[in-house]
């Protein structure tokens, strides 16, 4: 079940502040942008969008994991993105979706009714100037993971995962050199196995081989220590 949930909480202390679409909002913006907002919360596994349902809102996610999915005709499903904290949901002027997302974990979304949204984003400069940092961010991750797909190992595709996820919950102004990294996995390792292009037993075997080699320690399944980063950087490849 969907829980709309309407709350007094102050954008100014909102944990995404100054990553989210709101991030370049003045103080003028930033009471434009509360006066519309509520929030709704979907429980671990349960779908936000339908491919093809028309979009009554947008929204940035406050908290928790969503997939990026779509359905072949065979019945095969493909993880074609994840949306983590800060990410934004929909697009101003399309009202169709043309993908189904799910929550993965317990999913929190700051919503605005689309069509106001809309009207604020051609009023508000700085709010249609971050959308399209993002829409260009966008882009630019949709070419590295072309990359990892096409050219990377698998080894090195595990890698770049973690670091993906290290990168997108490191909390702001944490200074790496004074210590490891730790995350928790948003994706169990069969659908890592399909976001990666990888079977299962082969994102196991890496996984086990990162640990082996002390790059990784788990504890559980999804709680990850990397004790050097840059070390985990080599082994993904990447400079």
């Amino acid at each position: 079940m969907v829980a709309v949930v309407e709350r007094a909480s102050q954008c100014q202390s909102c944990p995404i502040r100054h990553r989210a679409v709101c991030a370049s909002c003045d103080a003028d913006e930033l009471a434009m942008l509360e006066a519309m907002k509520y929030y709704r919360t979907y429980e671990a596994g349960q779908p936000i969008v339908w491919r093809g349902d028309r979009l009554e809102f947008v929204a940035s996610v406050v908290s928790g994991t969503a997939t990026i999915e779509q359905l072949a005709e065979d019945g095969r499903r493909q993880t074609l993105g994840l949306l983590l904290p800060s990410d934004f949901l929909g697009r101003p002027g399309r009202e169709i979706a043309l993908y189904d997302v799910s929550a993965v974990t317990e999913v929190t979304l700051c919503c605005f009714r689309r069509v106001q949204f809309e009207k604020l984003v051609t009023e508000t400069p700085h709010v249609a100037q971050r959308l399209l940092e993002m829409a260009l961010d966008e882009l630019d991750a949709a070419r590295d993971w072309m990359f990892l797909l096409g050219r990377k190992t698998a080894r090195e595709k595990i890698a770049t995962f973690l670091l993906l996820i290290e990168r997108r919950t490191r909390a702001p102004g944490l200074d790496l050199n004074f210590g490891p990294a730790q995350i928790e996995l948003p994706l169990t390792r069969d659908a890592m196995a399909s976001y990666l292009g990888l079977t299962l037993e082969t994102v196991s075997r890496q996984i086990s081989g990162l640990k082996k080699e002390g790059l990784i320690s788990l504890t559980g399944n999804r709680l990850v220590t990397i004790p050097d980063v840059n070390a985990l950087k080599a082994e993904a490849g990447e400079d």
